[in-house]
């Protein structure tokens, strides 16, 4: 299998903290660096030009570069990564997308270490969803709900697949739960949760599997 554990160091481990506020931001910041960045040099560059511009001129320049920063901020606050979480006692630390849908699916019963496996998460039939219902499950609504249903028959003490009605849930879940994994919105992530690698790839940067608009 793909799946991927961390050892004792802390090479690999990925967590996220701080306030929603916090987190905004520094999402931002991974999206519109590129984009300061030539701006910087635009600003640089127009300091050693001839004395003889005017203050029209600076004034347009500086209203060019707010415009192109909001247009990077509202691209960015449009789009919609789900990140998959973890329990911090597990050693979970990446996973390749077809392993995901069979968790999401609950195919899986238990981890290699042996503590079994309960996926979180909202209602993937729910409009905001969508991604999940589309991108991993691909099935109807009718159908996603029979196969968690399937998944859940014989495992009262430890569902394949729990459904809550948010993302704070999600969390509370994930975070009591050894073996639990969950999908949340990337900007509901906590401290008191591991963030997993999907293909390689962690929520926001390019390729991510689970990205959404």
């Amino acid at each position: 299998m793909g799946l991927r554990y961390r050892n004792r160091c802390t090479l690999g481990k990925i967590r996220w903290r701080g306030t929603g506020v916090v987190r905004c931001l520094l999402a931002a910041v991974v999206r519109t660096s590129s984009v300061i960045e030539r701006l910087a040099h635009f600003e640089e560059n127009q300091r050693h030009s001839t004395a003889d511009r005017t203050g029209g001129d600076v004034h347009s320049r500086r209203v060019l570069a707010t415009t192109l920063l909001v247009l990077g901020w509202t691209a960015l606050a449009q789009s919609k990564d789900l990140a998959l979480i973890s329990n911090k006692s597990n050693e979970l630390v990446a996973i390749t997308f077809p392993e995901l849908v069979k968790i999401c699916k609950g195919q899986v019963s238990r981890w290699p270490d042996g503590k079994a496996v309960s996926f979180i998460t909202r209602d993937p039939t729910a409009p905001e969803m969508k991604l999940l219902l589309e991108k991993v499950y691909g099935m109807s609504k009718d159908e996603v709900k029979a196969t968690i249903a399937s998944a859940n028959h014989g495992r009262t003490n430890h569902p394949a697949v729990v459904v809550v009605d948010s993302d704070d849930d999600v969390l509370k879940k994930v975070e009591s739960i050894p073996g639990a994994v969950g999908l949340v919105d990337v900007y509901s992530i906590s401290g008191g949760v591991t963030v997993v690698k999907v293909g390689g790839k962690l929520p926001l940067e390019p390729g991510y599997p689970l990205h959404g608009n």
